[in-house]
């Protein structure tokens, strides 16, 4: 039976890329994948998935009035559908990941969406909420923080390179906007408005 994947983590832990891989392992066994992604999101261009090591798709887009069920079911009538991916799945709103829900429920189609947990406030999106509540299966992807913990948060950077926790939630940026880091380097840079206590630490920890 069909089931509501989530697949969640912080920032650069390989989300599009194991979206990129799964998508090519259904196409490889003549299966047919719906790829979407967020219309907000185009640092990689519009209608388009990419990794950080150099995979691409092209990409269905959405947003808050995409109406996905009925998309979704038009284009399995025309041709069948396997399996849908969705890129970005923080963006989803509570109607969208109910959607998504129905495409499993009703339309027999696994639904694998892929997204962040929480924003550089450590709170979490209202896709990432719903889908933490209503998906049948959840599964953390791992990055790690400079100090070899797990990186479980996300800090936002200003143009000066110094974390802050206030603003609106999304403000779509890379690498130079944001850093994901564990908890407690997350509470320390947040305290001192300052990255020092992660660049002081390089220990792994096992």
């Amino acid at each position: 039976m069909a089931q509501l994947y989530f697949y969640y983590s912080a920032m650069n832990a390989g989300k599009s890329t194991a979206l990129l891989q799964s998508s090519y392992n259904y196409q490889e066994r003549g299966m047919r994948s719906l790829v979407y992604t967020a219309e907000i999101d185009n640092r990689f261009g519009a209608g388009q998935v990419s990794s950080r090591i150099g995979l691409s798709s092209p990409a269905l887009l959405y947003n808050a009035d995409t109406a996905l069920f009925s998309d979704i079911a038009a284009e399995h009538a025309a041709q069948p559908i396997h399996c849908v991916l969705v890129d970005e799945s923080q963006f989803l709103t509570r109607e969208q990941v109910k959607a998504l829900s129905d495409v499993v429920d009703d339309l027999d189609i696994p639904v694998l969406c892929y997204g962040l947990r929480t924003d550089f406030r450590g709170e979490l999106f209202v896709g990432s909420q719903y889908l933490l509540a209503w998906a049948d299966k959840l599964v953390e992807l791992k990055t790690i923080c400079h100090c070899g913990r797990k990186a479980s948060m996300v800090l936002r950077l200003d143009s000066e390179g110094k974390p802050f926790s206030e603003g609106e939630q999304v403000v779509i940026g890379g690498n130079e906007r944001y850093i994901s880091v564990c908890r407690k380097h997350y509470k320390q840079a947040i305290e001192q408005g300052s990255l020092q206590a992660i660049h002081g630490a390089h220990t792994p920890v096992i």
